[in-house]
């Protein structure tokens, strides 16, 4: 039996001290509060497990669904059709015909 690092004989040594320095009936007393205090740090403990594997989860989930584009912010935003280059006129055709 090793709890805490601590084995048998030294458990029963640490009873009998404690035995000797709280007496028969202020021990119960203190074994029962130990007991709440251990039991309330099992729950917070496994508590704090599961709220960490649950944002694991939701983390791995969102890395992996591909992101959505999301609209821009931009109050002017850019076109998403883009016109085709206007053709040049007859008058910049001659001028440039012209020029050579």
């Amino acid at each position: 039996m090793n709890i805490f690092g601590i084995g048998l004989p030294e458990m029963a040594v640490i009873t009998i001290v404690a035995l000797l320095i709280f007496g028969p009936k202020k021990l119960p007393e203190i074994g029962k509060a130990i007991a709440k205090t251990l039991r309330s740090f099992q729950e917070a403990s496994k508590e704090f497990e599961q709220e960490f594997k649950r944002e694991a989860a939701e983390l791995e989930a969102s890395v992996k669904t591909p992101a959505a584009i999301e609209p821009s912010m931009n109050p002017n935003p850019m076109p998403t059709e883009q016109k085709a280059p206007a053709e040049p006129s007859a008058t910049e055709t001659s001028n440039s015909t012209q020029a050579s």
